[in-house]
């Protein structure tokens, strides 16, 4: 009888993602960890101020959510809960999407929504109660590869315009203009399912060019534990 060698175990992979955030203007820095467990996504975020003055809990939020049906983060020092429940639904088999919004501390619940004609063409809405503000948005993707987004603000009675196009596969410029607050914005993206993301994005007002620009940078890692 011949000996067989014993099965190997399985090797249970975890995927998460690291995600670091640096706002140049304010001289910010953010850093967040998520890990997948089962169908939900647990998240831990900290800030500079966590380790300026020594680890501590100033700018600690402890998140969970469970992709397209909840998400909730708990702000540690400020002892608040922000909460986000997602529902969809076919009308006239058109995709509805609602996502309703509420921050605990700062009393703040809102209200969006969108509705998908087809691959090309959608229609999102969002309404901020507290503030009784809120902004209609069309968005049209011309051959696949450019989508063209204006919004009208009801608050301001303005209106926003931006543009982005695929470039290269896998990267995203996108332009974009504030007529209220006179504020033109650029923006660079490129995803990876294998090496990750990142966004770097600069915004001016075109009142004050001669005061610097507002840059963010943003990278995310995917990893297996």
């Amino acid at each position: 009888m011949e000996n067989t060698p014993p099965e190997k175990p399985i090797r249970k992979v975890t995927k998460g993602s690291i995600k670091s955030k640096y706002d140049v203007y304010s001289r910010a820095a953010s850093a967040t960890f998520s890990v997948n467990v089962g169908d939900l996504k647990l998240k831990t975020t900290c800030t500079d101020a966590t380790f300026v003055k020594g680890p501590c809990l100033n700018g600690i939020v402890l998140g969970v959510e469970k992709p397209g049906f909840f998400m909730m983060d708990y702000d540690l020092p400020q002892k608040a809960a922000n909460f986000q429940f997602m529902s969809s639904a076919k009308i006239s088999g058109k995709q509805l999407k609602l996502t309703y919004i509420h921050a605990q501390k700062a009393n703040r619940t809102m209200l969006d929504g969108s509705l998908v004609f087809d691959p090309s063409n959608k229609l999102s809405a969002n309404y901020s109660f507290m503030a009784g503000s809120g902004q209609l948005k069309y968005s049209y993707i011309h051959q696949g590869d450019r989508t063209f987004e204006p919004a009208y603000d009801f608050k301001t009675n303005s209106w926003n315009f931006s543009m982005s196009q695929k470039v290269y596969g896998a990267d995203t410029l996108k332009t974009s203009y504030d007529t209220f607050n006179k504020r033109l914005g650029l923006e660079w993206t490129r995803e990876s399912k294998d090496a990750g993301s990142f966004k770097v994005s600069a915004s001016v007002n075109i009142d004050a060019l001669n005061k610097s620009p507002k840059l963010i940078a943003e990278r995310t890692w995917n990893i297996e534990i």
